[in-house]
């Protein structure tokens, strides 16, 4: 782990910021939405498909031996990215959403029952609504929310007073993709456990940002995605709890996942296998190993003091533009700032920054209930990474003072 970050020589691994967008240098801050990758994650891709590619598990030759040996070495460096005890707690998906839903799919119609409750939160993305959603109308179990105030922050003793001995299953974001806000996990899960609830964290946007044990946290479930922690696309992890893990049904039938198939009875594969239908994406999840590993060559820590950084020195400069409204203004937050300007739509806004070469998110970022709680339609959004600077966030407030201060001399010659 480096002692401290040396931005220039991180910088040098991402190839893509080295470009021009629409004339300007690429000012890259939609990171909440997938990171970029380091040389090193795409070497390890290229290197698999030009060097070994065959599938995993089932050949006896050299190729598949050495894919297999890179496939199972990734589950280990996720294993002890997460904090699990075993290998056998890893299961390997497309990402968070897909996650999410095995869980949904083969915990969810094995053991909730009519007249059980759901509870998640109203900051919710909504691929941790939806799944939910189907299983309660399928269940006729009942879906509990948790508030969430002005501020963007849960309302812990809301959740408290929600939970009964009908509570049996609570999904939660660590992190929001949203506002930033970073819920305190720790005493969801221990009131969950008081009414024996099962816990799943989505940790799509905690896994990048801070340190990750699912034992100490205690959670029964922590889902992520590989390419918000600078890692390829189509490639995540579900962390379960063994015990867990080894009561739940298959999610998907096919190859891999048997240990015998007649016509007659089919028995199925020991964990992880059994949730691992098919033909894996195994280059993706060879290169996820050098994501994980890049991020502890630099150390969470280093990360996270970086970033915290580049988020107080953002939202200081931007708290100074006149029309600006921060929407998120939690105590405790990753480096994510939601923000909409008096005047401008949000779209609109983020095609002006696009126009001079600043990537940012415009939108619900899928939480579309969380913006009708706040009775607004979208935000823009700027998330910040470990290569940001602070040079790049003064290019970003500068086109932002211009705009609204056109904005603002237009609405004065309408008056």
């Amino acid at each position: 782990m480096l002692n401290s970050i040396d931005i220039n020589k991180i910088r040098e691994e991402f190839p893509v910021l080295n470009q021009e967008v629409n004339g300007f240098p690429l000012v890259y801050f939609d990171n909440a939405a997938t990171s970029q990758k380091p040389t090193e994650v795409l070497e390890a891709l290229n290197g698999y498909y030009r060097g070994y590619n065959s599938n995993v598990h089932r050949g006896a030759h050299t190729l598949a031996a050495k894919a297999t040996d890179a496939f199972e070495a990734t589950r280990e460096k996720v294993r002890d990215f997460v904090g699990a005890a075993h290998t056998e707690e890893i299961i390997f998906t497309k990402g968070t959403t897909e996650a999410i839903n095995l869980v949904a799919y083969s915990y969810g119609r094995a053991f909730i029952k009519e007249g059980d409750e759901i509870m998640i939160s109203a900051m919710e993305h909504h691929s941790n609504i939806v799944p939910w959603q189907v299983l309660c109308e399928e269940k006729g179990a009942v879906l509990k929310i948790i508030p969430v105030s002005s501020e963007g922050e849960l309302d812990y003793e809301a959740f408290e007073n929600l939970l009964s001995e009908k509570t049996k299953f609570v999904a939660v974001v660590h992190v929001s993709n949203s506002l930033g806000t970073v819920n305190d996990v720790q005493r969801i899960i221990a009131a969950a456990k008081k009414v024996g609830a099962k816990v799943l964290l989505d940790g799509a946007q905690s896994s990048p940002h801070f340190n990750i044990d699912v034992q100490a946290l205690d959670c029964d479930f922590y889902v992520f995605s590989g390419h918000k922690i600078y890692g390829p696309t189509g490639i995540g992890a579900l962390y379960g709890k063994k015990e867990i893990l080894e009561a739940m049904p298959p999610f998907l039938g096919g190859g891999e996942m048997i240990k015998e198939v007649t016509f007659a009875k089919t028995t199925y594969n020991e964990l992880p296998y059994k949730f691992e239908a098919g033909t894996p994406n195994i280059g993706d999840t060879v290169a996820l190993k050098n994501a994980i590993e890049f991020i502890e060559r630099i150390g969470k820590d280093n990360i996270a003091d970086h970033e915290n950084s580049l988020l107080l020195y953002a939202t200081e400069k931007m708290r100074a533009i006149p029309g600006i409204r921060l929407v998120g203004t939690a105590k405790n937050k990753v480096s994510v700032i939601s923000f909409l300007m008096e005047g401008v739509h949000h779209f609109d806004l983020g095609m002006m920054l696009d126009a001079r070469g600043i990537a940012i998110r415009t939108g619900h970022h899928c939480t579309q209930p969380l913006m009708n709680e706040f009775g607004i339609d979208g935000t823009a959004r700027l998330s910040l990474a470990v290569y940001n600077t602070k040079e790049e966030i003064d290019t970003f407030v500068k086109a932002l003072s211009n705009i609204a201060n056109r904005f603002s001399k237009q609405k004065q010659k309408i008056s």
